[in-house]
């Protein structure tokens, strides 16, 4: 009621009705504490304020802002309600994150909507609400139930029967029946201290209040609980403003990654417009395919001749060069309506090209046998249809392109693609088509029977260009981990940015004295309209208390050292980065060679057991089942290798290189480890937090020293009108914080506050520091443990495995396919010590970063 009282005091609105929680049969999921508030507005033309819709719903928020505990969100009521209809959630975009405790859940989606305010073009983010619904509790004496003759179902059915009511008969008008319900009048039904004194009848008839036998007390349990495919979840719902939805999910996506909040066994999914645009671009990348195959199909039922048809067609790569500038000109992303709008434009663009050529045969029928003249002749005549044919169509989609109303944002784009492509496809027709139809249709060129044969090539590395970047990445550059990590140390985004942060703070403690001078000219007269009087020149200047400044220095010298130690941090994370990347591609890479050796194996196995089957030594199961696990080999085999593409692009971003990196070391080796003994106190992070509270206790001692007084001085010469000599003097002035001092002792309590922060900061990485190298620790010992099998006895059984198997296979004692069978299963023992050296190496290498300390 307050919120809608607010909003009718705009002039602007006509209406506001509101809608709290469900109706008693449900037909949408609106929770009980969750209020619709539909504002109706007069005419656009009776507004008084002159604000467009987004401007005035940004006036409505400021002004409900004002009400406590509450949350409000501008959204149309018909968007709303069909975002909730298709995907649940009535913002743009949710994050449903799922689990099992609905504590954790509630606590996991407060985090995870810190995480989504903070990224920006993300509004404020609503929390679905899962606690805090009062309900009040009977938690039964049963001893005291006892000693009066009563149990918990009898108590269970006065409780019912008091508050909710129970049918004591039935009343009969004429054919129509109704219960008679007896309950408490709703003045008894006030309060918690109703349900205490309800009076209770025990066995002996007597009445004692129903507190004497139980404890009623108000505690907050669940508000609802919400489920998506049998799953509990919670959902965080935001909107998106400035920004297109897919850089802000990647956005809030990456920084989930990096916190890495959820505990085992939660995890989270995007849903709302985001899961509608994954499944639109999808479609989209089937649906152009199409329509350029059935653009280029309908080309050649036209004019039967592939020839022609490809040069019409070369008016598609024209109009996307358009379509993509223009898109770029206004600042707009790549979005679903503006993949519909290429399509569009692929369907219009080839229309120019369609006239020309047609001209140009109509003029060949017609006797123009020379290309020129025939080129010439068809652009002269076509020139003023070409030219409407683009001008009429885009003008057509001009009102789109500038439209501001509703469902601006879905017409702006596809309209914007089109305008932009039809300028530059016409354009580009004029001149290119008519040169490539020279160049091909010309008897008399010496190089048109190999333009004609290098056309198709042409297009086709046109369109297949990503395609032959990824396949040019297999040319990879190896280096060895020494240089990539002195390459990381030179060239890393992460190292260049904290090396000029701390530039920039050396420069800054340089020089602190900021006080500036003046220079000032006074004329004083002597007595009312004198025109002679005295003259002032002088030179003034601003001191703060002179211990100030040396406080003020100490504290920027704290930033210059945590830089400094940042730096080192940085550089241990970066040499830690590089070499898990590092041994991850070697280990990656010896997979692939043996899942190559599997698959040669399988392939033989394949071949053997259909052979038998073929024979009619054995059933068609062996031949599927040799199938089925070559095919799988095949499987793990390409998803080797797109890890390993994975794993090398990480190594590239690290050194900020765009070369395809791989490294030097053909074989997976054991990385040597020495260790020590290590303790959080030395680690860069400890000791960075140290130099926090150090910065704090500076600050303490800035805000105090800014609380005492600062001076000015003046230092003049004056001249007396008839006067020869010039007179000199000076002032000095104290400034005190008599009427200030509160703000002053504020700043200095705000500056003790964030020291107390920042030593409750110390204390949490000194916590989670000392945990994070116990676990690594812990992990080194588990994964030193499983390769000591391995080294032992793992290799030699596989060594041994493969002896005893070409040996039996010699001697005739085993078929081939036991063979085969035997070789899989040294190669796969093989595969498991990679495994596991790899996890040793990673364990090893983190606990190396851990290691890293810094001397006070």
């Amino acid at each position: 009621m307050e919120a809608a009282r607010i909003l009718k005091k705009f002039p602007e609105v006509k209406t506001v009705v509101g809608k709290t929680g469900s109706a008693e049969i449900p037909t949408d999921p609106m929770p009980p504490e969750a209020t619709d508030l539909i504002v109706t507005l007069k005419p656009i033309k009776e507004w008084t304020g002159g604000d467009t819709y987004t401007g005035l719903a940004n006036r409505m928020m400021d002004s409900l802002s004002v009400i406590p505990g509450t949350f409000f969100e501008a959204s149309q009521p018909i968007q709303m309600r069909f975002n909730e209809l298709m995907t649940g959630v009535r913002q743009d975009v949710a994050v449903k994150i799922f689990g099992e405790n609905i504590d954790t859940l509630a606590s996991l989606a407060s985090k995870v909507g810190q995480v989504v305010q903070s990224v920006d073009g993300a509004s404020e983010p609503q929390v679905e609400r899962t606690t805090g619904l009062p309900q009040i509790s009977i938690e039964y004496n049963r001893a005291q139930l006892g000693l009066h003759g009563l149990t918990v179902s009898e108590i269970n059915k006065m409780v019912s029967m008091a508050f909710a009511g129970s049918s004591a008969g039935s009343i009969y008008e004429n054919e129509r029946r109704f219960d008679l319900v007896v309950r408490l009048d709703s003045n008894y039904k006030t309060s918690i201290e109703d349900v205490r004194n309800l009076p209770v009848v025990t066995g002996e008839g007597e009445q004692v209040p129903l507190s004497q036998l139980a404890d009623i007390s108000m505690k907050d349990g669940p508000a609802q609980i919400s489920r998506e495919d049998g799953k509990r979840r919670v959902v965080i719902g935001f909107n998106i403003k400035g920004r297109d939805v897919t850089s802000v999910v990647n956005d809030i996506q990456t920084k989930l990654n990096e916190l890495n909040i959820l505990p085992t066994g939660y995890y989270y999914t995007f849903g709302g417009t985001f899961e509608n645009l994954k499944e639109a671009s999808n479609r989209l990348m089937i649906a152009v395919p199409v329509a350029l195959l059935l653009i280029f199909m309908l080309l050649y039922f036209t004019f039967r001749s592939i020839k022609e048809s490809i040069l019409i067609y070369t008016a598609i790569p024209m109009s996307a060069i358009g379509g993509i500038f223009a898109l770029l000109l206004r600042d707009m992303p790549f979005s679903i309506s503006a993949g519909v709008g290429f399509i569009a434009l692929f369907g219009v663009a080839v229309l120019n090209g369609i006239v020309l050529i047609s001209t140009f045969n109509q003029l060949e029928k017609e006797g123009v046998h020379d290309v020129f003249e025939r080129v010439w002749k068809g652009t002269t005549i076509r020139l003023r249809p070409v030219l409407m044919t683009a001008t009429v169509a885009s003008l057509g989609f001009l009102p789109m392109a500038l439209s501001t109303g509703a469902g601006a944002e879905v017409q702006k784009p596809l309209a914007t693609v089109v305008i932009g492509g039809l300028i530059s496809a016409t354009l580009l027709t004029l001149f290119v088509l008519p040169s490539l139809y020279v160049l091909f249709f010309n008897k008399s060129n010496k190089m048109n029977g190999i333009a004609t044969k290098t056309l198709p090539l042409i297009l086709a590395i046109m369109l297949f260009v990503p395609a032959q970047q990824s396949f040019a990445q297999q040319g990879a550059t190896r280096i060895t981990l020494e240089s990539a990590i002195k390459q990381a140390m030179t060239a890393n985004l992460d190292i260049k940015k904290t090396t000029l942060q701390a530039d920039k703070f050396k420069v800054e403690s340089a020089k602190t004295f900021d006080g500036k001078t003046g220079i000032f000219v006074e004329n004083e007269d002597m007595a009312p309209l004198d025109p002679q009087g005295i003259w002032k020149v002088g030179v003034s200047q601003n001191f703060n208390w002179p211990g100030f400044y040396k406080a003020r220095k100490a504290y920027l010298s704290k930033n210059v050292e945590i830089s400094a130690m940042q730096l080192e941090e940085i550089k241990a994370r970066i040499t830690r980065d590089v070499s898990t990347n590092y041994y991850e591609l070697t280990y990656l890479e010896a997979r692939q060679r043996l899942f190559q050796q599997l698959d040669s194996i399988y392939q033989e196995l394949f071949r053997a057991a259909d052979l038998r089957v073929q024979t009619g030594e054995a059933a068609g199961l062996e031949r599927i089942a040799a199938e089925t696990k070559w095919q799988e080999n095949k499987a793990l085999l390409i998803q080797n290798h797109q890890d390993l593409l994975i794993s090398a692009q990480n190594l590239s971003v690290i050194l900020n290189q765009n070369t395809f990196l791989l490294p030097n070391e053909k074989e997976l080796i054991k990385i040597s480890f020495n260790k020590r003994d290590i303790t959080a106190a030395s680690h860069p992070l400890v000791r960075i937090q140290e130099k926090n509270v150090e910065l704090a206790e500076a600050g303490i001692r800035v805000e105090k020293k800014g609380k005492m007084p600062d001076f000015s001085g003046r230092v003049f010469s004056q001249r007396l009108w008839g006067q020869k000599n010039p007179f000199t003097g000076f002032s000095v002035t104290a400034n005190f914080p008599v009427f200030s001092s509160g703000y002053y002792n504020n700043k200095v309590k705000a500056a003790q506050l964030e020291s107390d922060i920042q030593q409750q900061g110390l204390l949490q990485v000194q916590q989670v520091l000392s945990a994070d190298i116990q676990n690594a620790e812990n992990e080194r010992i588990k994964n030193e443990g499983q390769l000591q099998f391995y080294e032992t006895s793992g290799l030699k059984q596989a060594e041994a495995i493969i002896k005893a198997a070409n040996l039996g296979y010699q001697s005739g004692e085993i078929s081939y396919a036991e063979l085969s069978q035997f070789l899989t299963q040294s190669i796969d023992i093989k595969i498991n010590y990679l495994n596991a050296l790899n996890a040793y190496n990673k364990s090893v290498v983190n606990y190396q970063y851990f290691q890293t300390s810094i001397n006070k």
